[in-house]
Parts: C-alpha cells; sequence; structure tokens
C-alpha cells in the first residue's frame, strides 16, 4: 500500500482530534459565523468546472480576504446525484492580503462516478489562525454555486 495512502487517514485523524480538543477548550467566538465575514472578504465559484475523462474535477473562481494571522486555505467541494454528499476537490494556499486572486481546486472522487452536467459547489476560505498555541479554523468568507461540469 503506498505511503500517502497510510498517512491521509492518520493526518485526517490527527487533525480531527485537534479540532475535538480545541472546541472543547475554544471560546464560543473563535470562529464565527461565515454570514459575519468582513465586507472586504469573499469568494466566487465560476459557473463552469471541467471533468476529465480519468475523472479529475478542476473548480475554480476568485477570493478577497483580509487580516489573516495563520495559513489560509481556499478548500471546495462538490455534490451531484446527492445533495447531501459533498466530495472534496483539493485545495489551496491563499494570500490574505485584500487584493482579489484567482484560485484553482483539482481531485479525484473516488465514491462517485462524476457526469458533465449540473453540479453544485461550495467553496470556503478558511484559516488556521493560532489561538493559545492552537491552530483553530476561522473561516473568513463561504460561497455556495450551482454549476455546470464540462467534458475536459
Amino acid at each position: 500500500m503506498p505511503v500517502a495512502t497510510l498517512v491521509r487517514p492518520a493526518l485526517a485523524a490527527a487533525l480531527g482530534s485537534v479540532a475535538l480538543l480545541c472546541a472543547a477548550v475554544a471560546p464560543v467566538t473563535a470562529a464565527p459565523d461565515p454570514a459575519s465575514a468582513a465586507p472586504t472578504e469573499s469568494i466566487t465559484v465560476d459557473p463552469t468546472g471541467s471533468l476529465a475523462s480519468d475523472g479529475t474535477v478542476t473548480l475554480s473562481g476568485t477570493y478577497t480576504c483580509t487580516g489573516a494571522t495563520g495559513p489560509v486555505f481556499i478548500s471546495s467541494s462538490i455534490s451531484q446525484q446527492s445533495p447531501n454528499l459533498h466530495h472534496g476537490i483539493g485545495g489551496s494556499k491563499a494570500v490574505c492580503d485584500g487584493a482579489k486572486h484567482n484560485w484553482k481546486n483539482t481531485g479525484k472522487v473516488t465514491t462517485e462516478k462524476l457526469k458533465p452536467g449540473a453540479a453544485h459547489v461550495e467553496a470556503t476560505i478558511l484559516e488556521l489562525r493560532p489561538l493559545g498555541g492552537l491552530p483553530l479554523p476561522f473561516i473568513h468568507a463561504v460561497a455556495e454555486q450551482d454549476i455546470t461540469l464540462v467534458k475536459a
């Protein structure tokens, strides 16, 4: 079994444990509601995504954020056949300097075969903000968009 296959579940378990610990000790205000994001912070999703013949999905859009004190990432997920089943599509590093930037995430869905056509995407600007020595999630902005997947 490849090392990456073994490391990802272990990393996910470790991050999940840290998140649970942080939730238990963090003040309620540590991760605000995305609706309270600063008016200068936003993320968009392009109305079209691409689907390669090997199942690779590429999603893109733009973002603007400010005031980061920790590492910031753009995460994205897609759903198609079931609105309750979201598949993570890649992740990219973000720069929160107040300027408008492009983002693009690429990844493969392994549990469902996506098809060209209608899909729903959610994108999030997520910062791991240091608080008391622990990185806590801080959401800068969230967007949801119905898109069309097209063959690449």
